[in-house]
This record gives structure tokens, C-alpha cells and sequence, in this order.
């Protein structure tokens, strides 16, 4: 079922009271998106990293990024975004999660989070969003058919003997 427009999702700027349910959708998203791609030792490491309460803390009041949230009415969160200006050039920004819990993908929330993403990037003076996608997650599919063109692999070396090996993915706005 798609959400209509009677089922309208709000999508809403989340605060620091906003990064438990941040850290919940990630838990519950990594294994179903990464659990046949990544060892889970890898998997635990990497949510410790990204998603601890301090990282995310530090993503949101340190680093720039922004973070949107995706809620049904009535419902608690089901998805979130995370964006950010790259350091060097003000007109790219960085399209740094993007997650929507397995049972509310396939209902148009993702590609309305999109649209909210590239419209606030666009009012910041954003030209290009960019994204980091693992090889082998689905997903790459999906941002391919948002217009979204592999400018690069990258290979990241995140500690502990972890890499992400990554598409670079951008999009002209």
C-alpha cells in the first residue's frame, strides 16, 4: 500500500531529543539492508560507530548534518535522512543516510524523503548531491533510478580491518 494523500507522512527536522529514534530505525534497518553483505561483527561495529548516541550527537551539533525525519500520523518515526555540505565546496552536499524501516519501504515515503532532501538542499545553494552506497547493497539500483550516475569506487578504510567499499553516486539538482 502506498501512503495517499489522506495518509500524508510528516516530514520533520529532528532535534537531539530525535536521536534514540534515529539509533531504533538503524537497528532495526542494517541487518535487513547489510545482514548477506556484511560479517556481523562488521555490522555491530559500524552501528556502534555511526549511530552510538554520541556519534550521532556529534553528526547533528558538530558536524553540520542535518537530519529529517519521515512519521506517518499517529506512528512513530519509520525513516530518516542525514545531509551535510561537503567541507570543500559549498554548492555539493552529502547525502549521508538514508534509511526507512523494511516494512514502510515500497509506499512512496523514500521518494518523498528525497524530494524534501533535494529541496532543502537547493534553498542552501546546493548545485549536487552526492552519496556514498555500498556494491553491493539493492539500493544502488534504486538511487540510479533517481538520476543518480557513479562518478567513483572507493574503498574506506573505517578501522578495526573494516572497509566500506563504496559507490560515489552524484546527482546535478
Amino acid at each position: 500500500m502506498r501512503i495517499t494523500q489522506n495518509q500524508m507522512i510528516n516530514l520533520r527536522l529532528a532535534t537531539p531529543s530525535d536521536l534514540e529514534d534515529i539509533r531504533i530505525i538503524a537497528l532495526a534497518t542494517w541487518p535487513v539492508t547489510y545482514g548477506t553483505i556484511l560479517s556481523r561483527e562488521q555490522m555491530d561495529y559500524m552501528l556502534n560507530l555511526f549511530y552510538s548516541p554520541s556519534s550521532l550527537s556529534r553528526q547533528m551539533n558538530e558536524n553540520g548534518h542535518t537530519f529529517i525525519l519521515a512519521q506517518p500520523p499517529g506512528k512513530a518515526s519509520v525513516g530518516f535522512a542525514s545531509f551535510a555540505p561537503h567541507k570543500d565546496d559549498s554548492t555539493i552536499f552529502h547525502l549521508h543516510k538514508f534509511y526507512l524501516l523494511p516494512e514502510w519501504q515500497k509506499k512512496g515515503i523514500g521518494q518523498t524523503l528525497m524530494t524534501r532532501v533535494t529541496e532543502m538542499v537547493l534553498a542552501a545553494g546546493g548545485k549536487t548531491l552526492q552519496l556514498n552506497v555500498n556494491r553491493h547493497n539493492p539500493a544502488y539500483h534504486i538511487y540510479l533510478h533517481l538520476g543518480f550516475s557513479v562518478l567513483r569506487e572507493e574503498d574506506i578504510d573505517i578501522g578495526q580491518g573494516y572497509y566500506m567499499n563504496d559507490y560515489v553516486m552524484s546527482r546535478k539538482l
